[in-house]
């Protein structure tokens, strides 16, 4: 073979290899990938996510979780992904266990690097029995046939577990830990008062006619202090009932709607009194202007 056709077959198979080394780069990434910042728990009535920062340009995330002692896992949907939240509400059962999770920087989806270990951050430790915030109750109001009882049937929060065909209730996961708060006035007063139930069924001693208005929020006390309440409900109030009318209104009220009265009778009989004056004297007037017939 001739030196110039080894120079072409040299640099025919120098193009190739350039061509093959071009395409491999372009499904690899180099360097490092930056750590994922600012990891935070976010957890209402159970539903439980994980989110943090930043957003990725060049790269994306994984997202792996375990309990306290275990096998760590990774939930399908936050593997490699662009996004910068991981829902994890069906992943963390049981919810009494305490869960850590890693963020996880690596390639995106489709390309490789040279790394070995890619760069991780760890959440703080999340107990979804512990730390979830429980939203707002909702309640009835039923008042006695006397007027003197009032009793709250408290309906507790559904949660985002599903479990035997349906989503628990909070009395379903914390059974005898939960309590519920009743904070309550009468209607118009700035005066507060409370009470605890350990059910969803609370009954008060009240004022006969007298409209009162409740606000409930659930109570754990097995949780730290910051942590026990629950999202206040909105206020209800009862029906004020057969109220005497002079407990309904005050005096001045009272006194001003008598004067009134009193005011339009007094009117009335004066009206009546200068029609009755006028007509007779019209009367007297006619007979005066009607003359004397001669007798034949």
């Amino acid at each position: 073979m001739s030196p110039e056709s080894s120079a072409c077959c040299w640099t025919s198979s120098c193009w190739t290899l350039f061509v093959f080394s071009m395409l491999s780069l372009l499904g690899k990434t180099s360097g490092n990938f930056p750590k994922a910042t600012s990891t935070t728990w976010s957890s209402v009535n159970f539903k439980t996510i994980l989110t943090w920062k930043p957003e990725p340009t060049n790269y994306s995330y994984t997202v792996e979780f375990s309990a306290t002692g275990k096998n760590r896992q990774r939930n399908p949907h936050c593997i490699k992904t662009v996004q910068t939240e991981c829902d994890l509400t069906t992943m963390l059962i049981p919810v009494n266990e305490t869960y850590t999770a890693d963020v996880i920087s690596e390639p995106k989806l489709g390309t490789t690097s040279d790394l070995i270990e890619f760069p991780h951050t760890r959440s703080a430790p999340f107990c979804p029995y512990k730390d979830t915030h429980i939203g707002q109750p909702d309640f009835k109001i039923e008042v006695n046939q006397d007027k003197s009882k009032i009793t709250l049937f408290i309906e507790d929060p559904v949660s985002s577990i599903h479990q035997d065909g349906g989503w628990l209730k909070m009395r379903d996961i914390f059974m005898n830990d939960l309590k519920y708060k009743v904070i309550y006035r009468k209607a118009g007063s700035t005066g507060k008062r409370e009470k605890t139930t350990d059910s969803n069924l609370l009954e008060l001693d009240v004022d006969k006619g007298v409209s009162y208005c409740f606000n409930v929020q659930a109570y754990i006390p097995s949780r730290s202090i910051d942590k026990q309440l629950g999202d206040l409900s909105n206020p209800k109030c009862s029906p004020a009932g057969d109220k005497p009318f002079y407990e309904e209104y005050s005096i001045g009220v009272i006194a001003g709607a008598i004067l009134a009265i009193l005011a339009i009778l007094i009117a009335a009989i004066v009206l009546a009194v200068v029609c009755y004056r006028r007509s007779r004297s019209t009367a007297d007037q006619g007979k005066e202007a009607v003359p004397l017939q001669r007798m034949p």
